[in-house]
């Protein structure tokens, strides 16, 4: 348990660290790339809802009218999309790969165990078999019958399993 705690620790700071550089890949190189084909930075893409949208040029807010900041939305979905595939590529597909072969590797020392269980459990059988036919086997060739030696105490014992 304790373990898990630790990881799930460790995740989350190395999570926010590599938050960071993807918002530095996004804002230092994507915006300025999807700038190049429009005429501004993305964050400053905008629409007006209601009015003429006016902004104060000292503060850059909107002093009249309803702006939506849909440039801001793109950017930070693209964001989540980079941090997303980076996640996947680089951690969840391989990791998914190492534990099939994982199993793979566990099934496969599994059958040869289970494989070595029945081999030995051949050979005990045969043993068996080899004594019991050679405990009757020396009785009935003495012709005295089950009342002498041990042939006679033992015909119950070799039939266990």
């Amino acid at each position: 348990m304790r373990g898990n705690v630790i990881d799930l620790a460790v995740a989350v700071v190395i999570g926010a660290a590599f938050t960071n550089i993807v918002n530095a890949v996004v804002k230092g190189v994507i915006n300025p790339l999807v700038g190049a084909f429009g005429t501004k930075d993305l964050e400053s893409y905008s629409s007006c809802l209601k009015g003429p949208c006016t902004t104060d040029p000292k503060t850059g807010e909107a002093t009249e009218g309803i702006r939506i900041l849909w440039g801001s939305v793109l950017s930070a979905t693209l964001s989540f999309l980079i941090t997303a595939a980076v996640v996947y590529f680089l951690v969840v597909l391989p990791m998914a790969k190492y534990l099939a072969r994982r199993a793979a590797m566990q099934a496969a020392k599994e059958g040869v165990q289970e494989t070595m269980e029945v081999s030995e459990l051949e050979v005990l059988k045969e043993i068996r078999d080899a004594l019991v036919s050679q405990r009757s086997g020396s009785g009935n060739g003495s012709g005295n019958g089950p009342a002498q030696g041990n042939s006679g105490a033992d015909p119950g014992r070799g039939h266990q399993e």
